[in-house]
């Protein structure tokens, strides 16, 4: 397993460009924002309970799937766990609210083409390859290192 470091240190290769820093500043949240959008879309079954109450904030795909991330994070540091366990709540409070006032299926849809059109733009300034291009795990390290970029937490060169 790469250290923190490691992953950041290869993540930022291909991130050296300032336009394209900027751009991923905007793009990744926003795509990541989307995903749990999407995955908070899928149609979920109450879970059974005494009082009969459903509750979406926590029944629904992006919580399931945020907690077998978690465990990602976790195995890089407990800080990075709290961060990213933090940046999941705001997500999944946002789309929340998101989906009480448009349909959240195609919002979601459509901030995640949205994003992706910018972050393959800011590739295409940077003249280099996604890093998930090499390794599909890059796209869990992309929100971290924009924390970790923003927080002047890890220098990249």
């Amino acid at each position: 397993m790469k250290t923190a470091k490691q992953w950041f240190d290869e993540y930022a290769v291909s991130h050296q460009n300032k336009t394209n820093q900027i751009v991923h500043f905007i793009c990744v949240p926003i795509i990541f924002f989307s995903v749990i959008g999407l995955l908070m879309s899928i149609p979920t079954l109450p879970i059974e309970n005494t009082l009969k109450i459903y509750n979406p904030l926590v029944e629904n795909w992006a919580v399931v799937i945020g907690i077998l991330i978690s465990f990602f994070y976790l195995r890089l540091g407990f800080w990075y766990f709290l961060e990213m366990i933090l940046v999941l709540l705001l997500c999944i409070i946002g789309n929340f609210w998101l989906g009480n006032n448009v349909q959240l299926l195609y919002a979601s849809i459509c901030i995640f083409i949205v994003g992706w059109i910018g972050q393959f733009w800011g590739h295409k300034i940077e003249g280099k390859k996604p890093s998930f291009a090499k390794d599909l795990q890059f796209l869990l390290i992309g929100p971290l290192w924009v924390i970790q970029k923003i927080g002047k937490k890890e220098k990249t060169k």
